[in-house]
């Protein structure tokens, strides 16, 4: 586990594959071009979709208000860029409304990427990064049980499915849809894939803290 010294929130994550980061503004043609792209790959999974496509200086102050967020501690939204950072692959975060000492693990990867495991990869370093980092006591990832691609991700990382959630959020067609709840706990954390992961981490700054 990180000191106190040494914890973040980690603003960069190299993984062998991907560089995951906070967003910034001028991001926002290389989120736009991803989105527009994965639209309906995207549009029966997650309810923000239904609202693309959007204007490019939209996404601007979109990206404006996730920085300030990171920024000021409240919550962490992650892009998922290559390596070379010219292209977003997708996007994930650390979502701070599940409780205190827990964060919720999101992602959804551009169309032309899925398949290759990059979703894995991206909720195994944020995993890593929630625990070793921020020092939480409990991960989550939700899911549609439908979505069997998205549940399968945490399966894999060694989560629990702790329940499915009946009718509890809404579809982006307006109807009530169950919720599964994976869950992945400290004392759990020591021998799962995700603590395997292989990741650098750094800190606002650019110092190295994992």
């Amino acid at each position: 586990m990180a000191s106190e010294d040494d914890r973040g929130p980690a603003y960069r994550v190299c993984t062998s594959r991907l560089v995951l980061r906070c967003w910034h503004p001028w991001d926002a043609p290389l989120l736009k071009a991803a989105v527009d792209e994965s639209l309906e790959h995207l549009r029966p999974w997650m309810t923000w979709a239904s609202q693309e496509p959007e204007r490019l200086q939209a996404k601007v102050e979109r990206l404006r208000r996730w920085r300030g967020a990171f920024d000021l501690g409240r919550d962490f939204a992650y892009g998922v860029f290559s390596p070379d950072e010219e292209s977003v692959l997708g996007a994930s975060g650390l979502h701070t409304g599940v409780g205190d000492g827990a964060r919720e693990i999101g992602y959804w990867i551009r169309v032309d990427h899925v398949n290759q495991g990059l979703a894995t990869e991206v909720a195994g370093a944020l995993t890593k990064v929630a625990f070793e980092i921020d020092g939480v006591v409990r991960a989550e990832i939700h899911c549609d049980p439908r979505n069997v691609r998205s549940a399968a991700v945490p399966r894999k990382l060694g989560f629990v499915h702790e329940a499915t959630l009946r009718r509890r959020t809404v579809d982006p067609n307006g109807e009530r849809r169950d919720s599964m709840i994976w869950t992945l706990l400290l004392d759990e954390y020591g021998t799962s894939r995700a603590r395997r992961a292989e990741i650098a981490a750094y800190d606002a700054i650019g110092r190295r803290i994992l």
